[in-house]
């Protein structure tokens, strides 16, 4: 089976696999190796270790060297200088009268390339704009359209929980997320109730979708009528994760209550659902 590191180039970024050549890595150490941007530094989060040769999509390059101080130097002054390089990309983008926002930059660790990142409501034209910056960089530009889910991750930001958004802190890729998810959950359908920094439907709600979409195939459906120790009762609602339903019952006194029962108490089993996981290592 082939060693491999796995090596990632920006925060929530996707782990891609390189050949260590020999050279024994600890997570959190600093590498040089070549992509198709060109020479990369980035940062060890998977140790030296073996894969099965399925797991590998494509040549498996190999490392160029563990970082040396230098490199690590190197790589904090491309980083230091991004602010005043979207500063500077976006006055000449005004200065053009683009509709554009620069969201960010990334240099290249060897200075040869510069890719800057913009949103934009309809298609620019900004041949002129990438002329005029490569004179003032004196290096290849690229500009590259995202979308406002990508600037969101970019930017970060605390989310509706109190917490850093899940895109800028951890997930390396967005995955479709539907209206159907937040039904399935009981949540508010209201937009800004469900909806994350970028105004798209929050990351998270897929992160609960498949077990709460598993456990609602056995839970009573509301409305509906169900069997209780206090008689027959007329489903109100269901809480998936605690497996328990309010119902409401007609008492002997005549008494209409509502009460809480679990899945035992109505004569349902229930069911242990288990929900799978993708693996974060990508090539």
């Amino acid at each position: 089976m082939p060693n491999i590191v796995g090596v990632q180039f920006k925060q929530a970024g996707k782990v891609y696999y390189f050949s260590p050549k020999n050279i024994d890595f600890q997570v959190g150490d600093g590498v040089i190796v070549e992509t198709a941007r060109g020479v990369e530094y980035g940062k060890i989060v998977i140790a030296n270790r073996e894969i099965a040769q399925e797991e590998i999509k494509g040549e498996l390059k190999e490392v160029i060297r563990k970082a040396t101080e230098n490199d690590t130097n190197q790589h904090r002054a491309n980083l230091a200088v991004r602010s005043k390089a979207i500063k500077d990309a976006q006055k000449k983008a005004n200065a053009h009268k683009l509709d554009m926002k620069i969201v960010d930059a990334e240099f290249t660790f060897d200075n040869t390339k510069v890719v800057f990142y913009f949103t934009a409501e309809n298609r620019v034209d900004f041949r002129e704009l990438v002329k005029e910056m490569a004179s003032q960089f004196h290096m290849r530009i690229e500009l590259r359209q995202i979308g406002i889910r990508d600037e969101c991750q970019m930017k970060g930001g605390l989310g509706p929980c109190g917490r850093v958004c899940c895109c800028n802190s951890y997930m390396s890729e967005f995955e479709r997320v539907s209206i159907k998810m937040a039904k399935n959950q009981g949540l508010s359908l209201n937009p800004t109730k469900i909806s994350g920094l970028c105004g798209r439907l929050m990351c998270c709600l897929k992160f609960e979708d498949e077990y709460c979409a598993q456990t609602l195939k056995f839970m009573p459906k509301v409305n509906s009528v169900v069997a209780t120790p206090d008689g027959e009762g007329t489903v109100e609602s269901v809480d998936i994760l605690r497996q328990t339903v309010k119902a409401k019952v007609k008492l002997a006194t005549d008494e209409i209550e509502l009460r809480e029962y679990t899945l035992e108490q109505l004569g349902i089993e229930p069911v242990y659902v288990e929900v799978t996981s993708k693996t974060e290592g990508e090539e």
